[in-house]
């Protein structure tokens, strides 16, 4: 690459973690970054899954208030990610990228329509189901909440783009926490599918991953994670879903094109 696109790709790596602490979509920037200057789509996938890890301690980081009390879900819902990034690493190695060509764009429109009707899912969810506005839930939405939690993990692990707005939605139809404090719980279970994956291309695939690309990409999202949590939480829960979903559309557009 010519010091211009190198440039370039530390820029969208700066974007990728900013939106990744609002939404979780930031790939959707460095992947086609990456495809446009010329790396192999595998390769870009690997050493970007690989740069972003930074941009999420860093975003995990930022949302570490919001994150106290959530232990006994998470506890729940770590392990669901770890075995599904595992999955989904090993998919990535060992299946066409076609596989999930009709399944993403099917997925993000679901998680986006979730987005959108949150407030009044979580009413009907507190009608109808055994939780309470606490944010305490019962065994029937946690079995779901690790499952789909679970899935999502498989998802990142395969094609980490929009794995954040997957799981957004996932918590508006489940959980009836504060907005930003599910969105801190987004950037924690984000940033461990991505750790699992990394660590997977790197023991099986290390030739194979452009570590010049992953450097750039780690230093823009270390420094875009940092200053997303930064003004992200800052956000009313409407201006947050807003962004989501105007993030999401864009991705969607871009994924369809």
């Amino acid at each position: 690459m010519t010091p211009l696109e190198l440039f370039l790709v530390a820029l969208a790596g700066l974007g990728a973690g900013a939106i990744n602490s609002l939404v979780g979509s930031g790939t959707l920037i460095t992947f086609p970054t990456l495809i446009t200057f010329g790396v192999p789509p595998v390769t870009a996938t690997m050493s970007n899954a690989i740069g972003l890890v930074a941009g999420g301690v860093s975003g995990t980081w930022g949302y570490r208030r919001e994150l106290r009390g959530q232990w006994p879900t998470l506890r729940w819902q770590i392990p669901a990610s770890i075995s599904g990034a595992l999955i989904g690493s090993w998919l990535l190695l060992h299946l066409p990228e076609t596989v999930f060509e009709t399944v993403v764009p099917v997925l993000l429109v679901l998680a986006l329509v979730l987005v959108v009707l949150q407030p009044q899912i979580q009413k009907w969810v507190l009608r109808r189901t055994d939780g309470d506005p606490d944010g305490r839930i019962g065994p029937v939405r946690m079995t779901l909440l690790v499952v789909g939690t679970f899935a999502v993990g498989i998802y990142g692990g395969y094609f980490t783009a929009a794995q954040g707005i997957l799981l957004m939605g996932l918590f508006g139809a489940l959980l009836t926490e504060h907005i930003q404090r599910q969105n801190a719980t987004k950037n924690l279970l984000s940033l461990i599918v991505n750790i699992v994956a990394a660590s997977a291309y790197i023991l099986v695939a290390f030739e194979r991953i452009d570590w010049t690309v992953a450097a750039l990409i780690a230093v823009g999202s270390l420094i875009g994670g940092y200053l997303g949590a930064r003004f992200g939480r800052r956000l009313s829960p409407t201006v947050l879903r807003a962004v989501i979903v105007t993030v999401g559309l864009v991705g969607l557009y871009r994924l369809l094109a």
